[in-house]
């Protein structure tokens, strides 16, 4: 019997600044420490997943964000799990993105997306960019 994988649901922000590059960070613990992703976090119960994606940013980056369109959502099978991750167009509102959780992070035009080693759910994010 094929045992049922752990799924987690989750919110990413791609974040855009005047010049049009994107906000990339570095995570900084867990099993994928070091892999490169767009910021955000898990969904909690009742959240829209732009409330969501607000008190992630927040929280990791002590930053306010306005959430825009939602570019895409992507379904990834990790060993240990399943994640769908909404993605969404975001822009500053407050803040300069201060690094709490992350130990990296860098603005990355689109000809330079390819020159960090992203996670592969956000290799989907980047081919979509």
């Amino acid at each position: 019997m094929k045992e049922k994988r752990k799924h987690i649901e989750v919110v990413a922000a791609i974040i855009r600044d005047e010049q049009g590059r994107i906000f990339a960070t570095q995570r900084g613990y867990g099993a994928m420490k070091d892999g490169w992703e767009f910021p955000g976090g898990k969904m909690e119960a009742g959240e829209t997943p732009e409330e969501a994606l607000r008190r992630e940013i927040k929280e990791e980056l002590d930053t306010l964000i306005i959430v825009e369109d939602l570019l895409c959502t992507v379904e990834w099978d990790y060993p240990d799990f399943h994640l769908t991750m909404h993605c969404y167009w975001c822009r500053v509102e407050s803040g300069s993105l201060t690094l709490k959780e992350h130990e990296a992070a860098r603005w990355l035009t689109i000809d330079q997306l390819d020159t960090v080693d992203w996670l592969p759910a956000d290799k989907e994010v980047v081919g979509k960019l």
